[in-house]
C-alpha cells in the first residue's frame, strides 16, 4: 500500500493506515463539538479504540462514554455514531472486518452535514 493519506471530512479527518481483503483499518479526528453520521452497514462490522480525548459512542440507541484506552464493538447492521463532545480533537482507531469496506456500504439514519 501507497504512503497513507489524509481524508478531509466536515467532521474531521480520517487516514487509511490498511486495506486488505479481509479487513480495512483508519485512524479517524474528530474535530471538538463534531459528530459522525448516525449509521449501520451491512457487510462489515467495526471496532473501535480511543487513542486520545472523549467519546460519546451511540450502539443501537445505548450511549456510552469511552476514554483513551477504551474500545467498543460495533456488530454488522447496528446503528452506530460517535461524537467528540470534548474541547480536544478525538482520535480512534477503526478496526473493520467483514466482506466489503466500501464507503458506499453506509446507511445513514441522520447526519448533521445532509448526507443522509
Amino acid at each position: 500500500m501507497s504512503d497513507p493519506s489524509i481524508e478531509a471530512r466536515p467532521w474531521g479527518s480520517f487516514t487509511v493506515l490498511d486495506d486488505a481483503m479481509t479487513h480495512k483499518v483508519k485512524t479517524l479526528t474528530v474535530n471538538p463539538g463534531q459528530r459522525l453520521s448516525d449509521q449501520r452497514h451491512e457487510q462489515r462490522a467495526e471496532h473501535w479504540f480511543v487513542v486520545n480525548g472523549v467519546a460519546k459512542v451511540t450502539v443501537d440507541d445505548k450511549d456510552l462514554t469511552l476514554n483513551r484506552g477504551d474500545y467498543v464493538d460495533i456488530p454488522t447492521m447496528a446503528w452506530h455514531r460517535i461524537e467528540n463532545p470534548g474541547d480536544e480533537p478525538l482520535v480512534f482507531v477503526e478496526v473493520q472486518h467483514g466482506s466489503y469496506f466500501g464507503e458506499d456500504d453506509i446507511e445513514r439514519r441522520s447526519d448533521d452535514y445532509g448526507r443522509a
